[in-house]
């Protein structure tokens, strides 16, 4: 199994703490945001990675280098200054990533959702979303979930993509721009009936400003 991280994001509401260093390499007590989220991958026993990156993104490269001294193997996919956005840049990595299903992890997550071992998508669903209660600053939600089946389109949507997600590469058939996001992909096929879903209520933070990386740290102290 094979896993994805996404990691080429500007970062800019982050402010100055982003200026000279990317954001997956702001730290959350001796570990840098993308460490914590190789290591729950490596954990699960997923150790061929993939890390697309762009901005400052040499410094990703020459912190983590081959992955060796956190026992994986890493891959980068450098977007250079020409960003293609998730869903473009996870089309990019599909040569790495092969024709089995993969996990995909945001880079500035940090959460302690274990992802589980020998997972296995069925056949009628090209992904499966791991999905949280929406935060403050997501109030409106993403998507419904009922019965382990993601919807769209209903006004009702009490959970947030989490940013962690199981996907069959066949998602991505058929798709002949290179810049794209991956939202509109997920709602797409959500309102079609095609991904499966699972609600997490445990830690979880989206990394998105100063004062959510704070109180991330704040609980990490506070678990000492």
């Amino acid at each position: 199994m094979k896993a994805m991280i996404l990691a080429a994001g500007r970062g800019s509401r982050m402010g100055s703490l982003t200026e000279n260093i990317p954001k997956p390499l702001t730290k959350i007590g001796d570990l840098t945001l993308i460490e914590h989220n190789i290591l729950r991958l490596k954990k699960s026993g997923i150790t061929n990675i993939c890390i697309n990156i762009s901005y400052l993104g040499d410094q990703i490269k020459e912190y983590l280098k081959t992955g060796k001294d956190l026992g994986v193997n890493i891959t980068y996919m450098d977007e250079k200054n020409n960003m293609l956005g998730t869903g473009g840049g996870i089309l990019n990595a599909i040569p790495f990533l092969g024709d089995d299903p993969f996990w995909l992890v945001n880079a500035d997550l940090y959460s302690d959702f274990q992802i589980p071992k020998d997972f296995i998508l069925k056949p009628s669903f090209l992904a499966h979303l791991i999905l949280v209660p929406n935060p403050k600053h997501n109030s409106d939600g993403d998507f419904f979930l009922k019965n382990n089946i993601v919807s769209h389109g209903s006004q009702m949507r009490p959970y947030t993509y989490s940013g962690i997600s199981y996907l069959s590469p066949k998602l991505f058939e058929n798709k002949n721009k290179k810049n794209f996001p991956l939202e509109p992909i997920l709602e797409e096929n959500a309102d079609a009936g095609n991904i499966s879903g699972e609600f997490y209520d445990g830690l979880w933070n989206d990394i998105g400003t100063k004062e959510r990386l704070q109180s991330s740290i704040s609980h990490y102290e506070n678990s000492l």
